[in-house]
């Protein structure tokens, strides 16, 4: 059994999260967390809402309201929403606790210690029409680099360059369009170079487990080429105070809010840890060299967990070219692997809320069952490709994978069971077709937790439909419909088939369990159980650990989850006439929901 961190990208809170946000993170996270406590591991899942930066700001203006009144009215949306998708968070948190700003403040202080911040003069970008900062990602204009358009202020999608706004030729705001202005100021940057040579042999070590996805670990070693210090203060009033002298009180000095939200897969670690009482519980998974840690994302978040956050990590630990020593958190652990996602699209075009090229969460969760929407994303969503989200294709999908081959095998071996018998019935003898199928189902268990485990989701859940389809077309085959029969006449065989359809349909129903929970669930109901197979997080409201405002968090009691493998059918289980477990969709919401992107 290994301890495993599943360190989950920290959502935007300066509104509600769309379904290409969380077919980047969330579905595929909580997929790989679902298996590995499955198969037995010590999983610890983290994430919260990201809630600092300039675009809170922006957002926080328009709505009328303070940064921290909009921080919380996002974050308990997005935590509502993410509950309601089954994501299986130990912990989900936000970046405005007091923990949170303690341990980002720590994190500073050892990089600091260590001689990896280097104070310098640089030019910020002011919008002349409000005098407010703007961030680097809100600046585009032509790479200086290789030339490319829509260049970002920070770095070049294209050539995948880091880069500064200053440098962009022809800057422009992405917020109105206006050029910014650029004044010198004084900022604390992180020595990348000085990190250079650890940050690479930390990645050819990664390379050579031939684990990564090669977009990412290609990318991740390619950014090392053009390496430099980055800033990491910004002049603005809404963040976390930099921990030094001359700067503490500054109002309009805070740290970068991606310095920021990346020190959150630990602090909400830490905080986690201190509400199950047990304040060093955390370091099970942050100080053991043994332990896995799995980061998900967005491709465009790769920059930050391939390379800033492990030179972090590396500067707090003292094992960059300057030397150092770590401080009280010691030595901490760095990614196992940077799992991205590419971009999911809809119809055909990049989402857009201002453009109504969007559907939200809760929007899509108010119409379709989640376990439609989780399983578009696991079998059609941006795992190793960019991706497009179509109604025609989600329509498709799940009539004619979910309802036709999943659901109407649940459905019709507990209607001949239900029918028949009323329970489980004991078998007889098993045939040689009986066996083989039996065997075949049971092997998939390796087959499919393999590729989950390696991140190749789309394979695995194709893999566990066409063990459907298999036992479809053995039902198709036996005709136990036929056996039952009073001309026929053969109760023994019948009797048998529905054992065997039964146990592969149980089977199965452990292999789609991390893809599907809520169905999941239902069927476990439906052949007797109790229905709590695949445990489904629940929202708290708490009180602030150190003095602050209470907020709701995601948290959940995981361990009942049954092990990884073929748990025999218990025969005389009752077994009632079943309802079906999926809702077959009419070609009509494709036009309806077209209609709401007009």
């Amino acid at each position: 059994m290994s301890t495993v961190l599943s360190a989950v990208a920290w959502p935007y809170a300066n509104g509600p999260r769309h379904i290409g946000h969380v077919a980047g993170f969330g579905v595929p996270s909580d997929v790989f967390s679902r298996y590995m406590r499955m198969a037995g591991h010590d999983v610890l899942m983290v994430s919260g809402s990201d809630e600092h930066g300039t675009p809170i700001l922006i957002a926080a203006d328009e709505a009328g309201v303070t940064p921290q009144q909009l921080a919380d009215q996002n974050h308990r949306i997005i935590a509502e929403d993410l509950a309601s998708l089954g994501l299986t968070y130990d912990l989900y948190t936000r970046t405005t606790t007091r923990n949170h700003h303690a341990v980002v403040q720590e994190l500073f202080l050892g990089v600091y210690e260590n001689g990896y911040f280097v104070e310098q003069t640089t030019y910020g970008a002011i919008s002349p029409s409000t005098g407010r900062t703007l961030p680097d990602r809100y600046i585009e204009g032509t790479c200086p680099i290789c030339g490319a358009g829509g260049a970002r202020g920070d770095q070049c999608d294209t050539c995948g360059n880091q880069l500064d706004p200053h440098d962009l030729i022809d800057p422009r705001s992405k917020i109105n369009g206006e050029t910014p202005e650029f004044i010198e100021t004084q900022h604390f940057f992180l020595d990348l170079p000085a990190l250079a040579e650890a940050l690479g042999q930390w990645l050819d070590e990664r390379e050579a487990t031939g684990l990564w996805r090669p977009n990412v670990i290609r990318f991740s070693q390619n950014i090392l080429k053009e390496i430099r210090p980055r800033a990491m203060t910004r002049d603005i009033d809404w963040g976390i105070a930099v921990p030094l002298d001359g700067w503490r009180d500054n109002p309009t000095k805070k740290l970068y809010v991606w310095f920021d939200a990346v020190v959150g897969y630990l602090s909400a670690s830490i905080e986690w840890a201190r509400r199950t009482g047990d304040p060093d519980a955390w370091r099970r998974w942050w100080n053991d060299p043994e332990s896995l840690a799995y980061y998900f994302m967005g491709k465009d978040n790769i920059t930050f967990h391939s390379q800033i956050w492990p030179a972090e990590l590396l500067a707090y630990a003292g094992k960059g070219d300057k030397g150092g020593t770590a401080r009280e958190y010691g030595e901490l652990h760095l990614p196992t692997e940077v799992v991205s996602s590419e971009f999911l699209t809809m119809e055909g075009r990049k989402f857009s809320s201002s453009k109504k090229v969007v559907i939200y969460v809760r929007d899509l969760l108010s119409r379709y069952q989640p376990d439609a929407f989780r399983y578009f994303v696991a079998s059609a969503g941006p795992e190793a490709q960019d991706s497009d989200f179509t109604w025609s294709e989600f329509v498709r999908r799940t009539n004619d994978e979910l309802v036709a081959g999943w659901g109407n095998l649940v459905n019709r071996t507990a209607t001949l069971v239900a029918k028949n018998f009323g329970e489980i019935p004991a078998a007889g003898a098993f045939t040689a077709e009986d066996e083989a199928l039996l065997a075949h189902v049971e092997e998939a268990f390796g087959v499919v937790g393999d590729l989950i485990a390696r991140h190749r989701q789309k394979q695995a859940i194709g893999e566990a439909m066409r063990v459907v389809a298999e036992v479809n077309k053995y039902v198709s085959d036996t005709e136990p419909w036929k056996l039952a029969k009073p001309e026929v006449g053969d109760p023994e065989r019948l009797a048998t088939v529905l054992h065997v359809m039964t146990q592969c349909v149980l089977d199965l129903n452990l292999l789609l369990a991390p893809f599907l929970p809520f169905s999941a669930n239902e069927v476990d109901r439906t052949f007797g159980g109790t229905g709590e197979i695949a445990p489904m997080p629940r929202l708290e409201e708490v009180e602030d650990l150190d003095g602050g405002a209470s907020y709701p968090i995601l948290t959940g009691d995981y361990a009942g989850a049954p092990a990884w493998q073929r748990h025999p059918v218990v025969v005389g289980t009752p077994v009632a006439k079943p309802t079906p477990i999926f809702t077959k969709l009419d070609v009509s919401v494709i036009d309806e929901e077209l209609a709401r992107l007009a």
